[in-house]
């Protein structure tokens, strides 16, 4: 499980103090994929990147009691400088995994051909997106962390994505954050509200989606 302890997460703007989560406690359990779900700058990709450990609550404490990975859809913990082979590399070592298992695993999951050679910092996002996905399914994880992207690339590549992702939830659990409702049934079965830096929980991912229209709505 992943239990947030009076997790606080702000920031000044324009002077003024702005809260992504304000003395947060609450626990994500095994067994359930959890979509997330608030309006545009609620932060929902901050929570996801402090639920991943990349970045530091302001107060309070994560405690992590398993395998998680880091966003899908955050390309930003790669080194610009380094070759795609080299952040793979760093990112197995980081993790304890087999590094040439998961170099190859990556070689010929993400299909960058030549490019897999050449600095990140000359990628597309496409072709970060492909790398940083590759090197996600690449490692087991207890959770997986999804911020908005489950696929890429043209049509066969899209159906490989969602294959092996599909297979991986088989074992594991995901906390998703997406604007497509349909991406949030197929995947979720339970959901979390970001508003006004409270989170809100639902046991049923149909009364989250209810609950956040309603919020949208209201302003």
């Amino acid at each position: 499980m992943i239990r947030l302890d009076h997790v606080t997460k702000s920031f000044k703007h324009k002077n003024e103090m702005r809260y992504i989560v304000k003395d947060v406690s609450f626990t994500i359990p095994r067994g359930d994929s959890i979509g997330l779900l608030g309006r545009n700058g609620a932060g929902k990709s901050t929570l996801l990147r402090l639920i991943a450990g990349t970045i530091k609550p302001t107060a309070g404490r994560i405690h992590r009691f398993a395998h998680v990975s880091f966003p899908l859809g955050f390309q930003g913990s790669f080194n610009g400088s380094l070759t795609g082979e080299q952040n793979v590399r760093f990112v197995a070592r980081i993790y304890g995994c087999d590094t040439e298992e998961l170099v190859e695993y990556v070689r010929d999951f993400a299909e960058l051909e030549n490019a897999y050679q050449m600095p990140v910092k000359t990628y597309s996002s496409g072709m970060k997106a492909r790398l940083a996905f590759g090197v996600s399914m690449g490692i087991k994880f207890d959770y997986y962390l999804v911020d908005e992207i489950t696929a890429v690339g043209d049509a066969n590549f899209k159906k490989k994505c969602k294959r092996i992702f599909e297979e991986k939830l088989e074992h594991s659990d995901i906390v998703m954050v997406s604007h497509s409702n349909a991406s949030l049934k197929e995947y979720c079965t339970t959901g979390i509200v970001l508003e006004d830096g409270n989170l809100t929980y639902y046991p049923n991912i149909d009364d989250a989606i209810g609950r956040h229209n309603a919020n949208m709505a209201r302003r």
